[in-house]
């Protein structure tokens, strides 16, 4: 069992927003820049759904100290409120799960963002690691429920069924469990989240580690609006979406031009388009060794689909 002492914020500046970022917090801890004068750190406002401690919280926090900047972040209870958010301007950037190794992709997001001006800059691959959390003082052989993300849950399905006492809840989020489990203090409810939700709101870890797999990995999406966003000389990954009309071939005969251009394509999916049953978007990631593959992967495509949107050139993330 570990206690994990809550994380400090730099309330005196920025009130109730949660910030967190190793450089950020050094530089402002070596500052002669106190409340009511000038901020010398870098502040970018980004959108997240889910709680303080969540991993799209982590995600989103590691996105902004990577680039050397500080995170408020802007926590959204539904994901079309955080698309929302930075379309009006009132975030700079917002950070979005849109594929999980063992769960699959995130359906939603990949619709919001083919009908938002939004565009990917940046992606990243964080490995999860599930956690049994409690109040402090709580006995793992008390514990008799159990809540949290239903896709959680259904990673720590070996976990929970050597304890069978404990019954399993879903909940809207990760890290909402353990805020709730805190604000109840109930001695026999415990969480499944990440250890940084269980040090935001200063309870105990009873178990680590409890996932089935740890092959567990989250793909993260860093997004701007796309007016604001500018070409990536080192992008060597393009994200877009097509659709084509529903003849015999039309599929095929997309794919074969990416192949002729030589294109490498690592992930296609497709989703039904809204409104017109049996018709399909299709989603597809390829490598580029160029910034011409991209254009003339869109160039080849453009031929043969009704519709063609570029959602993002970026980096490949690595483990």
């Amino acid at each position: 069992m570990r206690r994990i002492q809550p994380l400090s914020t730099l309330y005196d500046i920025f009130g109730d927003a949660h910030i967190f970022s190793p450089q950020g917090a050094k530089r402002f801890a070596s500052s002669p820049f106190g409340p009511g004068q000038e901020c010398p750190l870098t502040l970018i406002k980004i959108a997240i759904q889910g709680e303080p401690g969540s991993f799209s919280h982590a995600a989103a926090t590691r996105f902004a100290a990577s680039a050397g900047d500080t995170a408020r972040i802007v926590h959204c209870s539904l994901s079309p409120e955080v698309f929302s958010a930075l379309v009006r301007s009132e975030v700079d950037a917002a950070v979005i799960p849109i594929e999980n190794s063992l769960a699959g992709s995130v359906s939603e997001h990949f619709d919001l963002m083919l009908t938002n001006d939004v565009t990917i800059v940046r992606e990243s691959l964080m490995r999860i690691k599930h956690n049994l959390i409690a109040i402090s003082g709580a006995q793992i052989d008390q514990i008799d429920r159990v809540f949290s993300h239903p896709v959680a849950l259904a990673q720590c399905r070996r976990f929970l069924s050597e304890h069978p006492r404990m019954e399993s809840f879903a909940y809207y989020d990760t890290a909402g469990s353990v805020k709730q489990l805190v604000e109840l203090r109930d001695n026999h409810a415990a969480a499944i989240a990440s250890e940084e939700a269980a040090r935001h709101y200063g309870a105990e870890i009873l178990a680590s580690g409890i996932e089935d797999n740890p092959e567990n990995f989250t793909r993260f999406f860093y997004l701007r609006r796309s007016a604001e966003v500018t070409p990536e000389a080192a992008a060597n990954k393009l994200s877009l979406a097509f659709t084509v009309e529903n003849r015999v071939g039309t599929l095929v005969a997309a794919l074969s031009e990416l192949a002729k251009e030589g294109t490498n394509l690592t992930k296609i999916e497709s989703r039904p388009v809204h409104g017109r049953p049996w018709e399909y978007v299709f989603y597809v990631d390829c490598q580029l060794n160029t910034p011409e593959d991209g254009t003339r992967a869109l160039r080849a495509l453009a031929t043969h689909c009704s519709m063609v949107k570029e959602l993002g050139r970026y980096r490949e993330a690595s483990h």
